[in-house]
């Protein structure tokens, strides 16, 4: 009885975080959030946390959304696993009788206006399992277009099709899209304690005190409850300022720490829990480009991106010789960035990091340290041309020896950089540590360059954007 009361304290927590995360984004200067709701009354159908937005913000969507409901589902262990087939078990969300995709049913005909349906859990989707094909990695959004591929019922995606629309009775699959279309499932998100990390890093940047007493008191959590028990769950800027100047917790709008301008790119589109901001004047926005990982038609890296990119980061530096950088984009803008504040550009600048492990501020004397990359050259063919592949957090050589097979007939060395216990989340302990692997393998690049002072070289990487950062700000030696 003990471990079952515990567990539900902690998942009544995990659900209060995310809402805190949601709820400071009412304080920020670039703020579209208009209202935030926690535990809403009413149908019980993706009300957890429901975030409304004036004006409508885009998505993944063709229409931009009024609002983002979510279904938080929280796990004590960690090696939870999810498959396609457990959206029609009531059982895997707690629940006697109704499933999640029932609950998405009646969250869709419920909600008011374009909206997102999004199912957040520390549950990883399990291996093998179809639905791992069918979330973007952009914005966890459920890629419609791969479900309804025009395959028939007996194939991988019919049998997802089938399963989900026989269980929610519908007539074919049109009614079957028209209720999954805006789900997004935000699998493997924080713990705990990383987002208790979060909300303490939010709240510094947006005038709210940080609560770092011991695990035993989170001052967050308990103030969830009183409000839930005062029946105070929805709320605006005015009423949050309020809220926390009544409890103490209004410390009032702060500058960046030691005096630094947050300056942030954002090209890609995914949850509303950014930790850190800059503001609308010092963000720029290039959502419209891109479509997942891949640049939409219309544009053209050298006459739509990169000149927008530069343009913006220089106008920065003139702002200010000291930058917290969030680079939620895509890693080509990231490598990009490190070109402009090259390491010789006088500009001071933090990198805001994030991973699975939380979100850090990394610097590049930040004192991480760290082992560092193996390095192996394979000759591949007598071309002049190179190309390195760094598997930092995962491996990258199958794709890349595929890749080069099929488009890269002049590659004739492949560089390949790994970390020693192999990739993996936790292989880069800070910045300091990924600038001196950057160093290292703009090193290895500069060594091998030598003796073909011409060739072309082709970067492949699978990393943190911080470290493809310090890569471009060693950019002459692999330019």
């Amino acid at each position: 009885m003990a471990d079952a009361i515990t567990a539900q304290w902690h998942g009544h927590n995990y659900q209060s975080r995310i809402f805190w995360l949601n709820a400071m984004d009412l304080l920020r200067p670039d703020t579209c959030v208009s209202r935030v709701t926690f535990e809403a009354n009413g149908p019980k159908a993706f009300d957890d946390v429901v975030v409304h937005y004036e004006p409508p913000v885009a998505r993944s969507g063709p229409k931009p959304i009024a609002a983002e409901y979510h279904q938080i589902k929280w796990h004590v262990e960690t090696g939870g696993r999810l498959g396609y087939d457990d959206l029609t078990r009531p059982a895997y969300i707690g629940a006697k009788s109704v499933s999640i995709l029932e609950r998405l049913r009646d969250a869709k005909q419920s909600a008011q206006g374009p909206a997102r349906m999004l199912l957040v859990t520390p549950d990883r989707i399990a291996d093998g399992d179809p639905l791992g094909r069918l979330i973007s990695a952009n914005d966890h959004s459920l890629l419609t277009e791969r479900l309804f591929d025009g395959t028939t019922d007996r194939s991988r995606m019919g049998k997802v099709r089938r399963c989900w629309r026989e269980h929610l009775a519908l007539p074919d699959d049109d009614a079957l899209r028209e209720i999954v279309e805006g789900l997004a499932i935000v699998e493997g998100y924080r713990t705990l304690q990383q987002l208790r990390d979060e909300i303490n890093l939010k709240a510094e940047t947006v005038g709210l005190s940080p609560c770092r007493a011991g695990d035993s008191d989170f001052r967050y959590d308990e103030l969830a409850r009183q409000l839930k028990i005062r029946r105070i769950n929805a709320m605006s800027r005015e009423e949050l300022i309020e809220i926390c100047k009544a409890e103490g917790l209004w410390v009032g709008e702060q500058p960046a720490a030691d005096g630094r301008l947050p300056v942030a790119i954002r090209s890609f589109q995914g949850l509303s829990t950014d930790v850190v901001s800059a503001a609308p004047e010092n963000t720029l926005w290039l959502t419209d480009s891109f479509r997942a990982r891949y640049l939409n038609d219309d544009r053209e890296w050298q006459r739509d991106i990169r000149p927008r990119v530069e343009t913006f980061l220089n106008s920065a530096a003139v702002k200010s010789k000291r930058l917290r950088l969030i680079l939620d984009a895509h890693a080509s803008i990231a490598y990009l960035s490190g070109t402009v504040y090259h390491v010789k550009s006088g500009i001071d600048v933090e990198l805001v990091q994030k991973g699975r492990v939380g979100t850090q501020v990394w610097r590049a004397d930040d004192g991480s340290t760290g082992d560092s990359l193996k390095s192996v050259i394979r000759h591949v063919g007598d071309g002049p041309e190179i190309a390195v592949a760094v598997s930092i957090t995962q491996p990258v050589d199958n794709q890349v020896d595929r890749y080069i097979d099929e488009n890269l007939p002049q590659v004739g060395q492949i560089l390949s950089f790994t970390p020693p216990e192999g990739p993996g989340q936790r292989s880069v302990s800070g910045g300091e540590h990924a600038a001196r692997m950057a160093e290292q393998v703009s090193n290895n690049v500069r060594a091998i360059m030598a003796d073909f002072p011409d060739a072309t070289v082709h970067l492949f990487a699978a990393c943190p954007n911080s470290f493809l950062y310090y890569l471009g700000q060693n950019h002459p030696a692999i330019a």
